[in-house]
């Protein structure tokens, strides 16, 4: 089911995204009341009228295209935990952001993206960073290369002898802890800085434009279509443990993403304080 439903055009998964953004998101863009926005989990952890029907509308949308099919959206996993167990199940699963960076959506800055992955078993096939404010679109099939709004990117390596750009789990979400192992990237030869909206950092470094990432937080929402986006533009990734990121396991934690192999291995030998 999966192997058929890849081989052919995928565009209709691409004109859901738009569709939802376009209908759900952006109407709602530097529009929003007080009452589309609420709390979850404390006064930086949003979430608006925007995240909650766009999710509704791919959820909706993605089944269709693929029956069978399960949906983990960042929303649905806050109403009911249970939902995540789905990508330890043996049904394919679209794994959904439909607002990364909520935080800035709220504020009325651009720098916000739908991420959508597909996953089976673990392995990420596909993905999608739509930035609709942006107008930019970035997808990646395994084994196929990492394109935006149709052009293929690489990653490339760093410039030799320049500081690693670096952008890090941002300090409103991380604890005690996080920030003292995140403060092992403040060492000479490294540029570091919090993150934004994760999927549009991760297209960054797929475009050469970052050359990696520092991640404290597991949620498979946040970082699936990236990783996979990172990694057929020629990037890497590996957690502390030095085996790579899953979204169907417990992971330790923090991870590292490069723009190439050497740069992830030398962002997770700095966050072992090695």
């Amino acid at each position: 089911m999966i192997e058929e439903f890849l081989a052919r055009d995928l565009s209709a998964v691409e004109e859901a995204i738009r569709k939802a953004a376009a209908v759900e998101i952006m109407p709602r863009f530097r529009q929003l009341a007080d009452h589309e926005v609420d709390q979850k989990n404390g006064p930086h952890d949003l979430v608006t009228v925007a995240d909650r029907k766009a999710e509704e509308h791919l959820t909706a949308s993605l089944t269709r295209l693929l029956p069978g099919s399960a949906v983990v959206g960042e929303e649905a996993v806050h109403a009911d935990p249970t939902v995540y167990g789905a990508l330890r199940a043996d049904a394919p699963v679209w794994i959904v952001d439909p607002v990364d960076g909520t935080r800035q959506f709220v504020a009325g800055d651009a720098a916000f993206c739908t991420l959508v992955a597909l996953a089976h078993r673990g392995e990420i096939l596909a993905s999608w960073t739509f930035a609709p404010a942006l107008e930019e679109l970035a997808t990646a099939v395994r084994g196929q290369g990492a394109y935006v709004n149709g052009e293929r990117i690489p990653s490339g390596s760093p410039e030799r002898g320049a500081d690693l750009r670096i952008a890090m789990a941002h300090p409103l979400y991380t604890s005690d802890e996080d920030k003292a192992v995140l403060s092992r990237l403040d060492v000479p030869g490294v540029a570091a800085r919090p993150c934004g909206s994760a999927g549009l950092e991760y297209l960054k470094v797929a475009r050469g434009e970052m050359d990696g990432l520092a991640f404290t937080w597991p949620s498979a929402w946040d970082h699936a279509a990236g990783l996979l986006l990172v990694a057929e533009a020629g990037g890497a990734q590996s957690t502390v443990a030095g085996v790579p990121f899953r979204v169907d396991r417990d992971n330790a934690l923090p991870f590292a993403v490069g723009r190439d192999e050497a740069t992830a291995l030398r962002i997770r030998s700095l966050l072992r304080g090695a």
